[in-house]
């Protein structure tokens, strides 16, 4: 999904982009301050600016024992 061909053109995933932290504002160094939704013509996609998914919590799971 990170390397996919079918990316959303967003300044937040931008290589020129950088994220103001607590807002969903980018500094980009071709169009200044800009939304995180916001795309240009300059965009390029670097997936180091992207966020993971959280990881799934199974909690606490009870396997049988193997002395059965």
């Amino acid at each position: 999904m990170i390397f996919s061909k079918e990316i959303e053109k967003v300044c937040a995933h931008c290589e020129h982009g950088k994220r103001i932290h607590g807002t969903e504002d980018v500094i980009c160094s071709k169009k200044g301050l800009v939304k995180g939704d916001f795309s240009c013509k300059k965009f390029l996609y670097t997936p180091l600016h992207r966020t993971p998914p959280k990881a799934l919590n199974f909690g606490k799971i009870n396997l049988p024992s193997l002395e059965d």
